[in-house]
């Protein structure tokens, strides 16, 4: 039997939670059913909870889920460590920023309550209509099926997109996973930070954008190979990809394999 700790929450909040521990910024801007994510990381800044770096996590709500992703891109050149939470539409108004988040390398992660993306009509049921629209952006993904996994996962998208320079979706089923209620096993901050590269977050930090040491952040390419771009974004994915299996076999034995016997696992990533 396992002695790790656990505790009754719903799919929204493991993904606040495991998200809290890698994020210096969170910019925020409600949509059902992602809300919750938000709403917890804020209350939890609001009471001073302190993620693995000993800070605060600073919450910036924008006037809209554009802004949002404008305020995820900013503060990621900015060299802070950088997470949203959306849905749907909101999940829409992101991509023009996704492509330069992805295009620029920078390890941002979108925890996703994925949902209905309505267009004859309003909706809020549960498919995956949203993140398919964003695969050519240039994020990973990772799909949790339970809200186990949403912990699990989250960590690995954290972890990945950190290690990786590639940012990720993480996503997950809309009502159906943010709102059901499980009895799952915590990831305490202190084991997650064992598994943090803190060389790869300090080489972040040192890429950021400074007055004091300004750099080119952008090439301009006027002339563009198809055929070496594509091998460049399919390496890309590949190495997302394993890095991503590798940082999972690594949480589950930190785990003694305690949950994942029982559960079978999807891990999927693309990148374009």
């Amino acid at each position: 039997m396992s002695k790790r700790r656990q505790k009754s929450m719903d799919g929204n909040t493991a993904a606040a939670y495991v998200s809290y521990a890698f994020t210096d910024v969170a910019a925020i801007y409600p949509i059902t059913p992602s809300s919750d994510m938000a709403q917890h990381v804020d209350e939890w800044a609001s009471e001073g909870r302190k993620n693995i770096f000993g800070e605060k996590v600073e919450v910036i709500e924008m006037q809209s889920e554009g802004g949002a992703s404008g305020a995820v891109h900013g503060s990621l050149q900015a060299g802070a460590l950088t997470s949203t939470y959306t849905s749907s539409q909101g999940l829409m108004l992101m991509i023009p920023n996704m492509f330069k988040i992805a295009g620029e390398l920078l390890p941002g992660v979108f925890h996703v309550a994925s949902r209905l993306v309505a267009s004859n009509g309003l909706g809020i049921f549960c498919d995956h209509s949203d993140v398919l629209t964003t695969r050519t952006t240039g994020f990973a993904m990772l799909s949790a099926a339970s809200v186990q996994q949403v912990m699990d996962l989250g960590a690995v998208a954290h972890l990945s997109a950190i290690r990786g320079r590639v940012p990720f979706i993480h996503f997950f089923d809309g009502f159906r996973t943010s709102h059901e209620i499980q009895k799952i096993e915590v990831l305490e901050y202190d084991e997650l930070g064992k598994l943090l590269d803190m060389d790869a977050v300090n080489a972040f930090r040192r890429n950021a954008l400074n007055p004091d040491h300004p750099v080119c952040a952008v090439r301009s390419r006027m002339r563009i190979s198809i055929s070496s771009s594509a091998r460049s974004s399919t390496g890309t994915g590949k190495r997302s990809r394993e890095l991503s299996m590798r940082i999972w076999e690594r949480s589950e034995h930190l785990r003694e394999g305690s949950i994942i016997r029982s559960t079978t696992m999807e891990l999927r990533t693309r990148s374009v």
